[in-house]
């Protein structure tokens, strides 16, 4: 397989590479200049540092929802649960309007959409730095506040989707029960 850049991996491989790393599955939403909801599926996603609390995703530069958080100067990570495939693929195709089948209200000082049926958790972000890498860029985004509730995450990997199944904790041998 040939690379259009020697010094870097054939994009199929690359591509197989990352999906054998399953992650969780949220959707960034943000409101546009119009005060319009927006919003993308991404499972670039990860925490940076809790002093200060920071988020660090991934959004295509051609997208709609990085204007809006460019426009904004933030938006609201919502963290879908095990029920919410459909959404995650409604948000990561191009749809006339992806909020008019979803379940949202503004969430926080910023009004972000939280997509209260298929997030068990959300997160409202300043954006604080845009850099961009390639064909994405990259944001993080101080918390400024956060809700969740218990629930099961959706996961993404091997190409599928699929849910946490969390296995039952066993006491370590050299740890008294209960600590």
């Amino acid at each position: 397989m040939s690379t259009a850049d020697p010094s870097s991996a054939d994009v199929d491989d690359y591509r197989s590479l990352m999906s054998a790393f399953p992650t969780g599955v949220a959707v960034v939403t943000s409101l546009d200049t119009d005060a319009q909801p927006r919003g993308a599926t991404c499972s670039s996603l990860c925490s940076v540092t809790l002093t200060p609390p920071t988020l660090l995703l991934c959004l295509n530069t051609t997208s709609s929802t990085l204007s809006a958080i460019r426009g904004s100067g933030g938006f609201a990570v919502n963290l879908l649960n095990s029920c919410a495939r459909d959404t995650a693929v409604k948000f990561s195709t191009p749809v006339d309007d992806r909020f008019a089948t979803v379940t949202w209200r503004r969430f926080g000082s910023s009004g972000h959409p939280w997509l209260v049926r298929d997030a068990f958790a959300v997160a409202e972000c300043r954006a604080t730095e845009l850099s961009t890498v390639g064909s994405h860029t990259v944001v993080l985004g101080r918390v400024v506040s956060s809700f969740s509730l218990p629930g099961v995450p959706l996961l993404y990997g091997l190409r599928q989707f699929s849910r946490w199944a969390p296995q039952p904790q066993e006491a370590h041998p050299y740890t008294p029960e209960g600590v």
